[in-house]
């Protein structure tokens, strides 16, 4: 049995919901069940909704906490270990998020709530993206690129995992690998560099000018950044 009253309160509103429904389940149902009082019921949680959602609050407190740390050269670590903790949070509640998830696409007013959560995080990224960007070329630009990119990497794995299309130790994995693509931006957009540069004298065809245009973004022209055809 779940040592705390809290986890206790949680553990009975989800065995309540999954047996006779979420809007057939009352707050003094999960407090009997969970050898409480409505006081005890209420002290932890303001609303039935609440005792269905994570901690969100604690959760947001410790991401921007490790991303308040972040040193210059540890930025992509921060983002990635920021990432983590809300990833850990759901893995460790095991079969409590996954009934989570099934009961958010079934009753509108958690789904709209978690909804809502996702913004937070984006928002909560974002500050502190954009601190680190806004003074670089199109830093705040990036800045909302890297946050939105972070909570959507993170979110579409974790969303197989909720539905059981993998395991823990693989949803570790595959956030890492998502997180790369969401963090490329910190290090700079795809204009950097010197442009390369096509002229044609429009005797060519359209592929020809094409392969000259990919061979030059490739680097296969010896660094040449212009090319010039007779």
């Amino acid at each position: 049995m779940p040592a705390t009253a809290r986890d206790r309160l949680v553990a009975a509103a989800f065995e309540l919901f999954e047996s006779q429904g979420y809007d057939g389940t009352t707050v003094d149902d999960i407090a009997s069940r969970a050898a409480t009082g409505r006081s005890t019921f209420f002290r932890h949680f303001r609303t039935k909704d609440d005792v269905v959602l994570p901690d969100h609050d604690a959760l947001l407190a410790r991401v921007g906490g490790r991303l308040a740390t972040a040193s210059p050269a540890g930025r992509e670590i921060a983002l990635r270990e920021a990432a983590g903790i809300v990833l850990a949070h759901y893995l460790e509640e095991g079969d409590t998020a996954r009934a989570r998830h099934r009961l958010a696409s079934s009753v509108p007013g958690i789904r709209d709530r978690e909804v809502a959560s996702v913004q937070r995080y984006v928002r909560l990224f974002g500050q502190h993206v954009h601190r680190w960007l806004d003074a670089e070329p199109d830093g705040p630009l990036r800045a909302e690129m890297v946050a939105s990119s972070v909570v959507i990497a993170h979110n579409h794995v974790l969303r197989r995992w909720l539905r059981g299309e993998v395991d823990a130790a693989t949803a570790e994995v595959l956030v890492d690998r998502a997180l790369g693509y969401a963090v490329a931006l910190l290090r700079g957009g795809p204009s950097d560099g010197p442009p390369a540069i096509v002229i044609t004298s429009g005797q060519q065809d359209v592929e020809q000018v094409v392969h000259q245009v990919r061979a030059a973004l490739s680097g296969k022209n010896s660094g040449a950044t212009g090319l010039e055809s007779s």
